[in-house]
């Protein structure tokens, strides 16, 4: 069990990586910061989730990963109204736009249905 493990966390350490130097490699910079930490950790746990546990597993594990995105897409919006045009300080704001996150992120997985 333990191999397993550690077989897992050096395959998510050795995509991470690949994917960190094809970013740093691309031009421009904005563009290669895409495949950073984030996507490539996701990107390994769905290949790692697709071998384990199989493709459909890995197809509900990627649809929550997008009502996530989708989730911070509207927290970010939130947070930019109310930091410039209401002149909220930035802690009244974040707690008022993660709530708008949590709404958004569970209403997508209770109405689109996450784990089909």
């Amino acid at each position: 069990m333990a191999g397993v493990a550690m077989t897992e966390y050096v395959v998510r350490f050795i995509a991470g990586g690949a994917f960190a130097i094809l970013g740093d490699a691309l031009k421009p910079k904005s563009f290669g910061g895409l495949l950073g930490a984030a996507p490539s950790v996701a990107l390994a746990t769905l290949g790692i989730a697709v071998v384990q546990h199989g493709p459909r597993y890995a197809a509900a594990e990627s649809r929550t990963m997008i009502y996530g995105a989708v989730a911070l897409a509207c927290y970010s919006l939130v947070v930019c109204h109310l930091l410039m045009r209401f002149r909220l300080a930035a802690l009244p704001a974040t707690i008022v736009a993660f709530a708008v996150w949590l709404a958004v992120a569970f209403g997508l997985l209770a109405g689109l249905g996450g784990a089909a």
